[in-house]
């Protein structure tokens, strides 16, 4: 954590706006908001004063549903020292050249840029990520490294820099928001914050977002750890289950059975589950055809893509990419259209986008494809 002198009490109050998206996560603007509200509440004055901005000053919905009312249009928005940009799900779709135009306007005029979850991903779109460091939600790095290759796309929580501030989803903005704190204000204002959040520690931005697989499988042998670890950095270029023994130092009978008896599989199924996996996310999160994501997931054709594809989840590849279209063009349509009619309690299903998108939204199956 970074420790700088905390500024003076005559220092004005830190001025941050954020460009609130829609369909962004509220998990994710929260985490990033109370940290702030807190240290001008132990601080006993206001050390940060920020403003909520959507492209027409109109409320945005959040993935859930909830409706946030903004403070300001974009090009109303009150000058500021860092602007922030909060996405969610669903970020290809959720952002204009409205957005684009604005934030290389703010750009070009020096201001210190940043974002939390997908919010990455439209400041790589506008152009102003390339050679930055940056974090970015797990699911979306390989989109965002496919489509912007020059932009900097790391595995941390968060990554702080002079010019640039992004964090990942989830909590992690809180932890990205405590490290800025302490840099600002001080350790034992950062520390006190996170007392007053019931956090037992701050997380700091050379730790990794994406949970290890000893968590997930239990205590895992430090081999398959380092056999996912391979196979996850040779997607492109697959390597043998021969190859892989000979960098672990094991057999192949060991290699097997360290699969079997922790992962229930062998690791050739393993290996095309992460394959398919991270072509999953490429067929919904771009526009890369389906004979380049087929190349870039290691499979010598498209058929034998397709083929792999459907026996283990059950649709094409084709028809994967047709039903993130179709869920889009109704997205759209409810967005423009007339609010539901229904009574305003009511909160199932059929009155919330989001909840009747879910099952099309680009994150879907990442769980589920690993029970495959």
């Amino acid at each position: 954590m970074n420790a700088e002198a905390p500024n003076p009490p005559s220092a004005a109050p830190r001025r941050i706006n954020l460009l609130v998206l829609p369909n962004f996560t509220l998990l994710s603007l929260g985490s990033l908001l109370e940290p702030m509200r807190m240290a001008n509440q132990l601080a006993g004055r206001e050390l940060y004063d920020w403003r909520l901005v959507s492209a027409d000053g109109q409320q945005v919905v959040a993935s859930d549903g909830v409706r946030l009312a903004v403070d300001a249009a974009i090009e109303d928005a009150p000058p500021c020292d860092l602007l922030i940009v909060a996405g969610g799900w669903d970020i290809t779709a959720s952002f204009t050249d409205a957005h684009l135009d604005y934030l290389r306007q703010q750009a070009s005029q020096g201001l210190r840029l940043g974002a939390v979850c997908t919010g990455t991903y439209v400041l790589a779109a506008a152009g102003l990520m390339d050679g930055h460091p940056c974090s970015i939600h797990w699911e979306n790095m390989a989109s965002l490294h496919e489509q912007h290759p020059l932009v900097l796309c790391t595995n941390q929580l968060f990554t702080i820099t002079d010019q640039r501030v992004t964090s990942s989803g989830g909590t992690a903005p809180l932890d990205m928001m405590l490290n800025l704190i302490a840099g600002e204000h001080g350790v034992s204002l950062s520390n006190a914050i996170s007392q007053m959040f019931v956090i037992d520690r701050i997380r700091s931005d050379t730790e990794h977002q994406k949970v290890p697989l000893k968590v997930t499988t239990g205590l895992a042998p430090q081999k398959l750890m380092e056999a996912v670890g391979l196979m996850e950095a040779n997607i492109e270029e697959p390597i043998s289950l021969q190859e892989l023994s000979e960098l672990l130092g094991v057999s192949r009978r060991q290699l097997e059975r360290l699969f079997k008896g922790n992962l229930n599989c062998s690791p050739c199924r393993y290996y095309m589950r992460v394959r398919l996996h991270r072509a999953r996310q490429l067929l919904k999160q771009t526009t890369l055809s389906i004979i380049e994501i087929a190349l870039l997931c290691g499979f010598v054709s498209t058929p034998h893509f397709s083929k792999c594809y459907r026996s283990h989840l059950g649709i094409s590849p084709r028809q994967e990419r047709r039903q993130v279209c179709a869920a889009a063009q109704s997205g759209t349509a409810h967005a423009e259209g007339a609010a539901p009619t229904s009574s305003a309690n009511a909160v199932g299903s059929a009155t919330r986008p989001g909840c009747r998108l879910v099952r099309t939204e680009p994150s879907f199956g990442a769980v589920a494809l690993e029970q495959a």
